[in-house]
């Protein structure tokens, strides 16, 4: 575990600064601002292509040692920016490594610890991604101020001491490992996986939660970048990394929390949580003082935290008795990412129209808030009458 969460808090701290140190690289080089949002959809169609052999290849190898290739992969996407190759194509490569990461990752914890400690084993893979968003945003922020090409060394070298970290997880022999990896055999295995986790119902109620979680935080993130100079009047890279770091302090709480108060068993608990993520996406809308825009955000990463953390250990415990960890992992990936690709495309286009910004972070907040209210209330149905189906 200490491998593990070692490698994860290197790659995700690189993958947060890079970010940052990417939109800076766009600025300096006079793209125009709606394509700034353009990086994330690029990222996260990696995951939605190869969503049907990046659970597939986590379960039938090691997973130590596929999360050494991803970060090879990252490490690969990160020296190309830095070099100036088109810094789309190369974060998408970096999006290639963070899809088969991302099973790996998670799929192990099933693998390392028994069912009643996959809770906190999920609260400590959260701590240790969220504190990594923390240093990470912080760094890319401030370095990118400083100087951008540096920056994206500095990634680089993170990625690079991930893979050293990833050697250190013991070799775990496959679960589930797979007799072909022909396209159309992974493929037809993937679909399979997919109709019989979607028929397990406390997995279709996670996977729905966590990728309007998600959805709504990657378009939160360019909201933050086109809002602070708007309502702060700050026009500094570091500003937008400092309140998404406030993010990561919350989300730590939050998931801290979850792990204390919250079990597989009770994970409906969550779902308030996700409303208030909503309301406080609206309230921050009309923000104009520092203060305030840090203890919101601070406030939403709790939300977010408590909210994600069981949802999770939902999804890899029904999924590890069912399709395979990975296979969960990756299922959930297409849906979360899917869901990115959505949001991020709505935001993108309402930004190139000239929509306001704080109009459209309360249009957002709220839409979040009923999706999820919307969620809990099918929940809260479906348990009362079961006769008439589950979500």
């Amino acid at each position: 575990m200490v491998a593990v969460l070692a490698a994860q808090f290197l790659s995700a701290g690189a993958d947060n600064a890079l970010l940052f140190g990417t939109l800076a690289l766009l600025r300096h080089e006079a793209y125009p601002s709606w394509t700034q949002p353009l990086l994330q959809e690029f990222f996260v169609t990696a995951y939605i292509v190869l969503a049907p052999f990046a659970g597939p290849f986590s379960d039938s190898r090691p997973k130590g040692t596929v999360m050494l290739l991803a970060n090879g992969l990252k490490l690969t996407g990160a020296l190309g920016i830095c070099a100036g190759f088109n810094p789309f194509l190369m974060y998408g490569l970096v999006g290639v490594g963070a899809a088969a990461y991302s099973p790996a990752k998670y799929g192990i914890l099933s693998e390392l610890t028994s069912a009643d400690l996959l809770v906190k084993a999920n609260g400590l893979m959260e701590a240790s991604t969220i504190a990594a968003i923390l240093i990470g945003a912080v760094a890319g922020g401030t370095l990118a101020d400083w100087n951008v090409r540096a920056t994206l060394a500095i990634v680089a070298a993170s990625y690079a001491a991930a893979a050293l970290a990833n050697l250190l997880i013991p070799r775990l022999e496959p679960l589930h490992p797979l007799e072909s990896f022909a396209f159309g055999t992974v493929v037809k295995s993937f679909s399979a996986a997919l109709r019989q986790l979607i028929r397990v119902p406390d997995a279709r109620f996670s996977i729905i939660g966590t990728s309007l979680f998600w959805g709504a935080g990657s378009t939160l993130r360019f909201l933050l970048v086109a809002w602070v100079p708007l309502a702060l009047g700050i026009a500094s890279n570091r500003m937008p990394a400092y309140l998404t770091a406030m993010v990561a302090v919350g989300i730590v709480v939050g998931a801290g929390l979850a792990a204390r108060f919250v079990k597989i068993e009770t994970a409906d608990r969550a779902l308030p949580a996700g409303c208030l993520i909503g309301i406080g996406v609206c309230l921050l809308a009309g923000t104009t003082t520092l203060p305030w825009a840090f203890t919101l955000m601070a406030l939403l990463g709790a939300c977010g935290g408590f909210f994600v953390v069981p949802l999770n250990a939902l999804l890899q415990e029904r999924g590890h008795e069912s399709v395979g960890a990975g296979n969960a992992i990756a299922i959930q990936n297409l849906a979360e990412n899917s869901m990115m690709l959505l949001m991020i495309g709505l935001y993108t286009v309402t930004s190139r129209a000239g929509a306001p910004v704080r109009l459209t972070a309360v249009g957002f907040g709220a839409i979040l808030a009923i999706a999820i209210a919307g969620l809990w209330i099918y929940r809260l149905r479906s348990r009362a009458a079961p006769q008439c189906g589950t979500l």
